[in-house]
C-alpha cells in the first residue's frame, strides 16, 4: 500500500535546502501540508533570510501541495512557539516534526572556541528540544505524533574535528530514547535518522566521499517511513546512497568483580567485559542496573 500523509501536517526545520528540502518535498508529494522552516543563514549559522524557505514553498505549491514558509531560528523558543501557532491556526493540527536544522563549526577541540561548541549544541540539541517541546502537548492531546531527530555517524562513532557536532548529535539519541518511552501511551513515536548525503554541510568532504552517489533524495525514503502511521519507535536508522541500516546502543553481559583487586581484575578481564556474545538492547536505562544487580546476587548466592 502506498504510504500517504493526506490530512497530516508536518514541520520540517532546516528545510530551505539539502536534506530538509528533500524531506519537505517528499512529504508534500504524498499529501502532507508542510511548514518549511529555515533561518536562511550560512552553513556556520550566521545571517538570516526567508528566501530559501519561500523557494521550497513555491516548489510545493507548484506540485499542487500546501505549505507555509517560516524563518524562525530553532534556538529562539518564542519564535518556535509562534511557528507552531501559525501551523495550528492554519491547519488545526501537527502530526509530524522533523528536527533537521543544523550548523557546522568544525575545528579540532584544541583549537575550538567554547562559543563555537556552545552554538552548535544550541542549534542541534536545544533547537530540537525547543521544537519538540512546542508540539509535545499538541501531539499528546491528539494521541498521535511522529518525531524524528537528525543524528549522525559523527555522534554515534566520532569524527575528527567535530567534537561539538558529535556531542550534539549523540545527545539527540539520548533525547529520543527517553521521549519514545514517555510518548508511547499517546502514540507519539520518536526516532533518529543518521544520514549520509551530499549537501552544503558536507561540501568540504569531496575527496573522502563519492558525492555523486550521495544525493539527499536517497535519504528521504527512510525519513518517510520513520514518520508514517506504521513507524517504529526508538529506532536509529542510518541512510545514504540508497543504503539503509540500523544502529543500536547495546550492553554486554560483562563480569562481576569486587574486592581490593577489582581494578586489576577489570584490567585482566577487559576482553571478557568487551565480549559481545549475548549483548542486549536495553528497553530502558534501568536495565543496566538490573544486569549488575543480577550478577551481584548470583555471586552471593
Amino acid at each position: 500500500m502506498t504510504m500517504r500523509f493526506d490530512g497530516q501536517v508536518a514541520i520540517v526545520t532546516g528545510a530551505g535546502g539539502g536534506l530538509g528540502r528533500e524531506h519537505a518535498l517528499a512529504l508534500a508529494k504524498r499529501g502532507a501540508k508542510v511548514v518549511v522552516n529555515d533561518l536562511g543563514g550560512s552553513r556556520d549559522g550566521s545571517g538570516a533570510s526567508a528566501t530559501a524557505a519561500e523557494a521550497v514553498v513555491a516548489e510545493i505549491e507548484a506540485l499542487g501541495g500546501e505549505a507555509i514558509a517560516n524563518a524562525a531560528s530553532v534556538t529562539d523558543y518564542a519564535a518556535v512557539e509562534a511557528m507552531v501557532k501559525a501551523a495550528m491556526d492554519k491547519w488545526g493540527r501537527i502530526d509530524i516534526l522533523v528536527n533537521n536544522a543544523g550548523v557546522l563549526r568544525d575545528k579540532t577541540f584544541a583549537k575550538m572556541e567554547l562559543a563555537d561548541f556552545q552554538f552548535v549544541m544550541d542549534v542541534h540539541l536545544m533547537g530540537a528540544v525547543n521544537c519538540t517541546k512546542a508540539v509535545w502537548e499538541i501531539m499528546r492531546a491528539q494521541n498521535y505524533g511522529r518525531i524524528v531527530m537528525t543524528t549522525s555517524s559523527s555522534g554515534l562513532y566520532g569524527n575528527f574535528g567535530q567534537s561539538n557536532y558529535g556531542a550534539a548529535k549523540m545527545a539527540l539519541v539520548g533525547f529520543m530514547q527517553t521521549l519514545s518511552i514517555e510518548g508511547a501511551k499517546n502514540d507519539i513515536r520518536v526516532n533518529c535518522l543518521a544520514p549520509t548525503a551530499h549537501t552544503r554541510m558536507t561540501e568540504d568532504l569531496g575527496a573522502a566521499l563519492p558525492l555523486e552517489a550521495l544525493g539527499p533524495e536517497l535519504v528521504s525514503p527512510g525519513l518517510l517511513y520513520l514518520v508514517s502511521r506504521n513507524a517504529p519507535s526508538r529506532c536509529i536508522l542510518a541512510a545514504g546512497a540508497g543504503g539503509f541500516e540500523r544502529a543500536y546502543v547495546t550492553i554486554t553481559q560483562g563480569i562481576h568483580v569486587t574486592g581490593e583487586d577489582a581494578p586489576e581484575q577489570i584490567e585482566a578481564r577487559f576482553a571478557e567485559i568487551s565480549d559481545r556474545a549475548g549483548e542486549i538492547i536495553p528497553e530502558m536505562g534501568a536495565a543496566q542496573g538490573m544486569i549488575e544487580l543480577t550478577k551481584a546476587q548470583k555471586a552471593h548466592s
